[in-house]
């Protein structure tokens, strides 16, 4: 569970980190998504079958746990989106700060779901 991070908003609780918790959490946050996480969860499984590891199952859940940390919390998913819409600008500063705010917002949802 979660904190009132986020200055005191969140639309739902962090999920515990299992495939299941984590689509319920999604089709909360952002339902639209819920295809490309199930045909990532379908590659990752082949890949530790494959591989004979955990490890791509592992990296699955933290990357899933990351976005939707993101897509929980309002003003962490205001701030990615604005990001995400300068990358390109003609304005190479504008692009060089939207990639440094999305490095930065990146890096406080991991942080948040590592613990």
């Amino acid at each position: 569970m979660s904190t009132l991070a986020d200055h005191g908003r969140e639309l739902i609780p962090r999920p515990e980190q299992t495939p299941d918790a984590l689509r319920a959490a999604l089709a909360v946050v952002a339902p639209a998504r819920l295809e490309e996480m199930q045909a990532t969860k379908d590659a990752a499984f082949a890949k530790a079958v494959e591989w004979e590891s955990l490890s791509p199952v592992r990296s699955w859940v933290l990357l899933w746990s990351r976005d939707i940390e993101i897509a929980r919390r309002p003003a962490l998913a205001a701030r990615f989106a604005r990001a995400r819409n300068s990358l390109e600008d003609e304005d190479p500063d504008v692009a060089r700060e939207a990639l440094r705010e999305l490095t930065a917002v990146l890096d406080e949802a991991m942080r948040a779901v590592r613990g």
